[in-house]
């Protein structure tokens, strides 16, 4: 069952509170799952069981996300301020250097706690922050028409796309590869998650000079990309490759951006592998 913690962040005030959704399962070697922009904790709910058989599982709404609060005011969406959260939470949940995936901005952040050495590896599917400018402003430009997509539409408009194979595609063809596998209750739960997500626009805005330049060491990486993104272009897996040269490079065949629900058993065994 979901949970939520608060617990107390440094300000330029001094400390203030943040309020945290996550879902912990299973047992085993911790293992923090991290999701993408407008997304949250139920992103992995595809692969929860099967990683729940061999670790202690904790997925967690990122702040400004999903039932989550967003940063105190005055702190920025900015990487080290949300890994610093994030390393913040682990403590306070008496979790000490867990495993960490994460996809898109969860594959950031992993790879930045994996570069502060605050987790013992780091598995990121289609981690953001290897792109050019140019692929930077055409990722954006989708994500924000996704947005204001679903802000636009009445949820009876939502309820009745998402119970159709065509409708789930124009709601979700942007991150799913197979969105038919998707259910229309889970493309009703994101879709809302999107609109409603408080951090959206100040995260994406943190991210645009974000660029991930510095080598991981000391830490097994595995970088793991769908070769049927279409949000993020798996030619960035290279890029990140170069950036990280001991990472393990892993192509998902036949996912998408958002991989886990596409192929939940290559997607697990790739996570596991990597946390092993």
């Amino acid at each position: 069952m979901a949970e939520e913690i608060s617990f107390s962040v440094t300000t330029g005030r001094g400390g203030a509170p943040l309020t945290l959704g996550y879902e912990r399962r299973g047992a085993g070697e911790p293992l923090l799952l991290l999701h993408g922009i407008g997304h949250h904790w139920q992103a992995w709910e595809p692969v929860l069981e099967i990683l729940a058989a061999e670790r202690e599982v904790i997925a967690v709404d990122l702040p400004g996300f999903g039932s989550s609060g967003p940063l105190p005011d005055g702190l920025p969406y900015d990487l080290p301020t949300v890994a610093a959260a994030l390393d913040a939470f682990c403590r306070e949940l008496s979790v000490e250097r867990p495993h960490v995936a994460g996809n898109s901005l969860g594959g950031l952040l992993a790879l930045e706690l994996g570069r502060r050495r605050r987790v013992r590896s780091v598995t990121a599917l289609s981690p953001a922050g290897f792109w050019s400018p140019g692929e930077r402003v055409y990722a954006f430009t989708a994500l924000r028409a996704m947005r204001l997509g679903a802000v636009a539409m009445p949820p009876p408009v939502i309820e009745r796309l998402s119970r159709g194979a065509a409708g789930r595609a124009a709601l979700l063809s942007l991150i799913y590869a197979r969105t038919g596998r998707r259910s229309p209750g889970a493309a009703v739960a994101e879709t809302h998650a999107l609109r409603d997500a408080t951090g959206f626009h100040r995260t994406l805005a943190a991210g645009g000079n974000t660029l991930f330049a510095d080598d991981v060491r000391e830490v097994p990486v595995t970088i793991a990309w769908g070769d049927r993104d279409r949000l993020l272009l798996p030619r960035q897996g290279v890029r990140a490759k170069r950036t990280i040269p001991g990472a393990r490079l892993v192509r998902l065949r036949g996912c998408g951006h958002v991989p886990m629900n596409d192929d939940p058993a290559q997607v697990a065994r790739v996570v596991l592998d990597g946390s092993r």
